[in-house]
């Protein structure tokens, strides 16, 4: 037994649509014999009458019109199949998957995140603060689509882009001696209680060579993993640091004063990819958001070479609270 083919149902739903053979084959951009033999075959087969004649025009039976809700039905799956196909070509549709260092995933890139996808409503987002080790295992197993780590990434062959580098800043409780000035160096710091990042972290190695450099003594009294707890630390009175500065704006103002720091201490990070394939597009999308955001408070660095307008122009405006 001959089976009914999609030519033939869409020149019923064109059909029904229009309300003419006429306008059915503008539709199919076929001609007009083209469709009435798709109906008459489609009727044959179904052995029903799908039209009338009434004067020189077809109408649909109560038959056509039942028939035609459930055509309908399939078409909408196929339209909605098509609108998820232009969606993902729209690269606004899918799950995002971010691992970010913490000192990112603490307020700066959720915020720019966020705002990423407000311009695309159909976009999911999985996001997970973890250490950069961590990062770089997850996106080497293909756990997350995009990752941001801190450089030199361990793993040379994994695909990545490096982003613009900002400097980093100390933290001071608020109230200490040292927020009378605009601008610190090391010999500042001889004498103060200090609370440092892990051993063998690329930031406490970069801290400690400028300090050692200019052989000045401070009192490492605590180590931490996290600059949130570091700064956490600082605000409460017990001493000072050298932080990322996107933490230290997230800590501004809740006990801890920022203060630029001169020689410059770069914070450079990167973001990379899962070996196995090539960068999904929407994620490619976010890297490049990110940094267009990181080139302008680069430039608003640059304006301001001195004093707190520095600090403001690496950390961008301020947060409510």
């Amino acid at each position: 037994m001959a089976r009914i083919n999609s030519r033939q149902v869409e020149a019923f739903r064109a059909m029904m649509l229009s309300g003419s053979v006429t306008e059915a084959a503008k539709l199919m951009a076929v001609t007009q014999p083209a469709v009435s033999r798709l109906l008459r075959d489609l009727q044959a087969l179904l052995k029903m009458e799908l039209f009338e004649r009434r004067g020189t025009g077809l109408v649909p039976t109560a038959a056509a019109t039942a028939l035609y809700m459930e055509v309908e039905r399939s078409f909408v799956g196929l339209d909605r199949i098509t609108a998820a196909a232009e969606e993902i070509r729209g690269r606004r549709t899918g799950t995002l998957r971010i691992a970010a260092l913490p000192a990112l995933a603490n307020g700066y890139l959720p915020r720019l995140a966020g705002r990423f996808l407000q311009e695309r409503p159909n976009l999911n987002l999985a996001f997970f603060g973890v250490i950069s080790p961590i990062v770089i295992d997850w996106v080497l197993n293909a756990q997350c689509d995009v990752g941001f780590a801190e450089v030199p990434i361990a793993h040379a062959g994994l695909p990545s882009i490096k982003l613009p580098a900002l400097a980093r800043v100390a933290v001071l409780p608020a109230g200490h001696r040292l927020c009378a000035k605009t601008i610190l160096v090391p010999r500042d710091f001889e004498g103060e209680t200090f609370i440092s990042l892990s051993s063998g972290s690329t930031s406490r190695h970069l801290i400690d060579q400028i300090f050692h450099r200019e052989d000045v003594r401070r009192v490492l009294r605590v180590e931490t993993t996290l600059s949130e707890i570091m700064c956490g630390m600082v605000s409460s009175g017990l001493g000072v640091s050298i932080c990322d500065p996107f933490t230290a704006r997230e800590f501004d103002g809740r006990g801890v004063v920022m203060r630029p720091f001169t020689p410059r201490i770069d914070f450079e990070f990167a973001a990379v990819f899962p070996p196995q394939r090539s960068p999904s597009p929407v994620a490619l999308d976010l890297v490049e958001s990110v940094r267009q955001a990181l080139e302008e408070l680069s430039r608003a660095s640059s304006a301001g070479e001195t004093g707190e307008g520095l600090v403001g122009g690496l950390v961008g405006a301020p947060t409510t609270r």
